[in-house]
């Protein structure tokens, strides 16, 4: 990812990390520090800080007095949480997006599911995925929920990719397709029933 080293934002480092950590370029546990970080993006340690608030408060970080800023580590508690609140969670949002997405938006919709059906390797995969079914749910007027989903799909995109980078293989996905299907027809329940059966086999 090519960006600019200089006046970022705290949340322009925060999104730059947050990919390394989703990624598994930065290892559960692993110690963030600010003075590398800050050395890094060529910026004063303000930024950086603020950055690392925006990690703990996405639970991909965790602050402890006299450790510092860590990695979040990966558990199977977590996990399944994750998948459980994603299965109650996404189909909501979806079952009020369908009926107002336009036709441009459906457009960009088919571009993602055939950017995820021709990706060659799993991280251009799973970043054309988590746009995809993001985009599914993106016209459902409510905000701090798609928040929530979006924060849910990268903790379920970190645990995808540690538990199946290593045996991905490239396939066109019959249920993003399905979904397409049902969101040209505005059929609600055939999408969101399709959505419920994509997620029910991750829990």
């Amino acid at each position: 990812m090519t960006i600019k080293r200089h006046s970022l934002s705290p949340d322009a480092i925060a999104d730059e990390l947050v990919v390394r950590i989703v990624r598994g370029d930065l290892a559960p546990d692993a110690k963030l520090r600010q003075d590398h970080v800050a050395e890094e993006f060529q910026v004063s340690h303000v930024p950086v800080r603020e950055a690392f608030l925006r990690l703990v408060a996405r639970g991909l970080a965790v602050s402890k007095p006299n450790v510092g800023v860590r990695v979040a580590p990966l558990d199977q508690a977590a996990q399944r949480e994750v998948k459980l609140m994603r299965a109650a969670l996404e189909p909501l949002a979806l079952m009020h997006s369908v009926p107002n997405l336009t036709q441009d938006e459906i457009g960009r919709l088919e571009d993602l599911r055939l950017t995820c059906d021709a990706a060659e390797n799993i991280y251009d995969w799973e970043a054309a995925n988590r746009a995809f079914h993001l985009g599914t749910m993106a016209a459902c007027g409510m905000p701090r929920l798609l928040e929530d989903v979006g924060n849910l799909q990268l903790h379920g995109a970190r645990y995808m990719l540690v538990q199946y980078k290593d045996r991905w293989r490239p396939r066109p996905d019959a249920d993003h397709r399905a979904l397409m299907a049902a969101i040209r027809m505005r059929d609600v329940k055939g999408a969101v029933a399709t959505v419920e059966r994509h997620l029910g086999r991750a829990v």
